[in-house]
């Protein structure tokens, strides 16, 4: 079972995988990797550089914003799926029942075996449109503005 992300745990399995691969588990990495663990969530770099603003090395890669997302990784906080909102780009974990996530691996694996295909695991992002958003009436992503050239 993976160390819960709330805990010392979470930093011990980090600095042991760290160690692994001669790297350090710096000040600036574990609170890189507090912030993602105080989330609950999948952050995009601005969310994160807002939540931890002496984080150097984030900073560099501010200039991808919400194209990317980071997380810790299911070793550390578990097997999940998402739920992704295609208008205001929130992500919220979601867990399945044991018997409801069987089933999807069967649906997975019958997909996988018709393309000659064995399947090892699965990564599942369900998008759509949020509470908060439904509730404003926005069903689709902000049109970016148009460059006049």
């Amino acid at each position: 079972m993976p160390p819960d992300a709330t805990d010392a745990g979470v930093h011990e399995a980090v600095a042991a995988r760290l160690a692994d691969r001669a790297g350090r588990y710096t000040g600036s990495r574990r609170d890189l990797i507090q912030a993602l663990a105080d989330a609950g969530r999948p952050l995009t770099v601005d969310e994160i550089v807002d939540r931890s603003p002496k984080q150097r090395v984030v900073r560099r890669l501010a200039g991808v914003g919400d194209l990317a997302r980071f997380e810790l990784t299911e070793a550390l906080v578990g097997h999940h799926h998402h739920l992704a909102c295609q208008v205001c780009g929130a992500m919220t974990d979601v867990h399945l029942s044991p018997d409801l996530e069987r089933r999807l691996e069967r649906a997975l694996d019958d997909i996988a075996a018709a393309e000659g295909f064995t399947l090892s695991s699965h990564v599942l992002d369900a998008v759509g449109v949020c509470e908060d958003c439904a509730r404003s009436g926005a069903t689709r992503p902000a049109t970016p503005p148009s460059r006049d050239r």
